[in-house]
């Protein structure tokens, strides 16, 4: 928590200012010194309260310690939101021991919420417990996706699918950070989300925060979820069957 708000002020202090914006693979897919000072300010948290633990974060990769706690880290979720002063972006942490997500916090400044969860204990917001929506069909749910930024050329695509569900009316939205998209699938402000290409540091904290309000997140084959693979499906669970067809390309 003292490491997710510290990164989360810095967020508060540094939007709309002056800083240098950098591209990564694929157009768009930017890095500010932003980031870079987030992640520092939080690495620096961890080795200070937990200096054997094994940390994984989006800019920096790995640092290596012979440790069963991990760290899983994104600095500034919704790197493009920030940078164009969208207050959409959050940071993001989440904490594995033996290869088991155990914690997840995720803090936006802008909006003063900070979402919280425990294995086993249930996921907060702002200290109050949330649980997912009840919404058992797709076609009245609100959904939200993400687009990855170099397109994948596959069969049921992230347009193919999105497609799909807008033709037939069904409310599709894009916010652009994918840790919030998954904190407010757990709050039951969507009822679905799903991305077809996500790194562990997007979905680390998120996901167990679904599972801890009463959600359910699988891949697209609808097999338990790791974060260390690309797709996710996290929905309220009552739909969940049901996304699973539309992300299959079974109903269209």
């Amino acid at each position: 928590m003292e490491a997710t708000e510290a990164a989360g002020k810095l967020l508060l202090e540094s939007i709309n200012s002056s800083f240098k914006v950098s591209n990564k693979e694929g157009i768009n897919n930017l890095v500010t010194e932003i980031d870079h000072a987030s992640e520092k300010l939080i690495i620096d948290t961890i080795k200070r309260n937990f200096p054997d633990h094994f940390i994984l974060s989006e800019e920096v990769g790995e640092i290596k310690m012979d440790s069963p706690y991990k760290w899983i880290i994104d600095p500034i979720d919704g790197t493009v939101n920030f940078a164009n002063g969208i207050p959409i972006c959050c940071t993001s942490i989440g904490v594995e021991y033996e290869r088991k997500m155990i914690l997840g916090a995720v803090y936006n400044p802008f909006l003063k919420e900070l979402f919280f969860a425990e294995r086993k204990m249930g996921a907060t917001l702002n200290g109050k417990k949330i649980r997912v929506s009840d919404k058992t069909e797709v076609s009245k749910s609100c959904l939200v996706t993400g687009f990855p930024y170099t397109y994948l050329d596959m069969p049921n695509g992230p347009l193919e699918v999105f497609s799909s569900l807008i033709r037939r009316g069904i409310p599709v939205r894009r916010l652009g950070s994918a840790a919030i998209d998954l904190c407010w699938v757990a709050a039951g402000r969507f009822d679905g989300f799903y991305e077809h290409k996500l790194s562990a540091w997007d979905s680390a904290a998120g996901f167990l925060l679904v599972e801890e309000a009463g959600g359910k997140v699988t891949d697209f084959e609808g097999n338990y979820y790791s974060p260390y693979q690309p797709h996710l499906l996290a929905t309220n669970g009552k739909i969940h069957e049901e996304m699973l067809d539309w992300v299959n390309g079974r109903i269209s």
